[in-house]
């Protein structure tokens, strides 16, 4: 594959043509790219998109790969691997970091140093950048705390690359953030770094709730490291819950292929080895049919379809 001329200023060590994605997924699924890079700064980040739209070429930014299904096919033009994780923690709690940076390295490094805001997110697969596209969010299980967790709340601003090539920071005003959903969804601005204000709170106390949440996750949710996921397929309904619609329609178990609705909890789909896209697909549609024909609702997806399939 021909190297297009805006990428001889990307490293090429870290360039790639025709590069598997499934190995760099939470649902081990996918095809190809047709070009891979691994940037890893911020800078790296922008100059990389700089260059797929210097060559015209459609363009993806790759995190941890945690709520996407990549198509049996692939993706078309360049996918970059965010791999910026630089960051540093103030004296007065003031966290920045790039946003290629994993949530739950920042989770344990902020809880053992004494500050409180991030440790609701350990046990969530998130680098910073996807947590602000999709507001990450955490209902905590402890009575003096019973409420949904957002990301939100502790964030400062940003450092963005808009669309139109500019880099600018932003605050909470801009960023639009709501349930699973922010200014990112609707804008293709990229995240190179944010800034997040913590509290002082006791490490005791801070790694007392990280037990919890980990515990009360590891009861409900199939471990990735033993059925790969997306994690919840579905959009949340107010007041009855994806999955126990799903659960109600006899459900639980049920597979295409290697790819089947968890016997755990029944709005995550799980790859038992060699699921395809298709397959996920196939058994998404399954569940949608089943749930609008016994109770009338309809059932929306709330992960993200990448590339062809």
């Amino acid at each position: 594959m021909t190297l297009p001329a805006p990428f001889a200023a990307l490293a090429p060590s870290r360039l790639r043509a025709n590069a598997p994605l499934a190995p760099y997924t939470t649902f081990k699924i996918g095809g190809p790219a047709d070009w891979l890079y691994e940037a890893t700064s911020a800078d790296d980040l922008a100059a990389a998109i700089a260059a797929a739209r210097a060559a015209g070429l459609p363009w993806f930014v790759l995190g941890l790969g945690a709520t996407i299904l990549v198509g049996d096919k692939g993706v078309r033009g360049l996918v970059i691997r965010n791999l910026a994780s630089a960051h540093t923690l103030s004296d007065a709690g003031l966290l920045w970091s790039e946003s290629g940076a994993v949530v739950q390295d920042l989770v344990l490094e902020t809880a053992r140093a004494g500050w409180s805001g991030l440790e609701h997110y350990i046990g969530i697969p998130s680098t910073v950048g996807g947590a602000l596209w999709q507001n990450l969010h955490f209902l905590s299980p402890a009575p003096e705390r019973e409420r949904t967790m957002f990301i939100s709340e502790v964030f400062s601003d940003c450092e963005i690359l808009t669309e139109d090539g500019e880099r600018r920071v932003v605050d909470a005003e801009y960023s639009q953030f709501g349930y699973d959903d922010t200014v990112f969804h609707h804008r293709r601005d990229i995240v190179l770094s944010a800034r997040f204000q913590l509290s002082a709170d006791d490490p005791a106390r801070l790694h007392r709730v990280l037990q919890e949440n980990l515990s009360w996750r590891g009861s409900r949710h199939p471990w990735l490291q033993v059925h790969p996921s997306a994690g919840s397929i579905f959009k949340k309904i107010e007041g009855i819950g994806a999955g126990r619609l799903i659960d109600q329609c006899g459900l639980k178990g049920v597979r295409v292929g290697d790819a089947q609705i968890s016997h755990i909890h029944a709005n995550i789909l799980v790859n038992l080895g060699h699921a395809t896209a298709a397959d996920v697909r196939t058994l998404i549609a399954q569940a949608q049919h089943a749930v609008k024909d016994r109770f009338g609702h309809e059932l929306s997806v709330e992960i993200g379809f990448v590339g062809e399939f």
